[in-house]
């Protein structure tokens, strides 16, 4: 009887071990893919700003033009300031006072200030909230993620970003918010690429909340709704395993 005891015992500590040997590779997968979108937006971000430095040179140079052509005009006057300048030598003193005398200063009052992040373009916007993700400062880019998407709700990038909300709620352990997150990219992204992920998720969200029947579910519609994607790939080894 002793024996069969530990016989049992050992299998209960396989078990456990393999599931957390699995919980630390599903997060090390998920920094992976963290790490592959932070390359793929920094890229993008790259080539934007080597855009806009670009038509920034070709404004420059087209001032540079018209420039020299003012000064070309200017060259061409000057013999007719000194004609002028010699004129005003009989102006009456009381005329040329009047004329010096300084204009007064039109200020603007009751203006709308503006936030010292205004010119901040999507891009930049996402890829600091991006950035606290990947500083583990989940709290700050789940404020960040949503700030964004309230700013840019149609951006190619709103769906991303309500994707890796779910990601700080699930990392947290928070799965309640996690799943509401995760719904939400299928919902309201239904075009979106991370929709499949978002499911693979939603699968794995339940399973952590006990509820292996809606677990299954929803990864085996990720199975025949996406049969290609990575995701569905990952699904069908949980499926295997439970």
């Amino acid at each position: 009887m002793r024996s069969i005891s530990w016989v049992v015992v050992a299998g209960l500590a396989i078990a456990a071990s393999g599931c957390s040997d699995y919980d630390i590779i599903l997060k090390k997968q998920t920094e992976m893919d963290a790490r592959l979108e932070q390359l793929v937006q920094g890229s993008a971000a790259a080539n934007q700003r080597i855009a806009s430095l670009d038509n920034e040179v070709r404004e420059l140079q087209s001032k540079v033009k018209t420039n020299s052509a003012e000064l070309d005009s200017l060259k061409l006057v000057a013999p007719q300031l000194k004609g002028l300048n010699l004129q005003t030598e009989t102006v009456p003193p009381a005329a040329r006072d009047l004329a010096s005398s300084p204009v007064p200063r039109i200020e603007v009052v009751n203006r709308d200030a503006v936030p010292p992040d205004a010119d901040a373009g999507p891009q930049e916007a996402y890829m600091k909230a991006f950035g606290k993700f990947s500083s583990n400062k989940y709290n700050e880019a789940i404020e960040d993620f949503t700030a964004f998407m309230g700013r840019y709700p149609s951006h190619e990038y709103a769906g991303n970003a309500q994707y890796w909300i779910g990601e700080c709620y699930y990392t947290q352990r928070n799965y309640p918010m996690a799943l509401e997150a995760f719904n939400a990219v299928v919902k309201n992204y239904p075009k979106g690429h991370k929709v499949p992920d978002a499911m693979l998720k939603i699968g794995y969200t339940y399973f952590n909340m006990n509820e292996p029947a809606k677990a299954r579910s929803i990864l085996q519609k990720l199975v025949d709704e996406y049969p290609v994607s990575p995701a569905a790939a990952k699904a069908k080894e949980r499926l295997g395993r439970h």
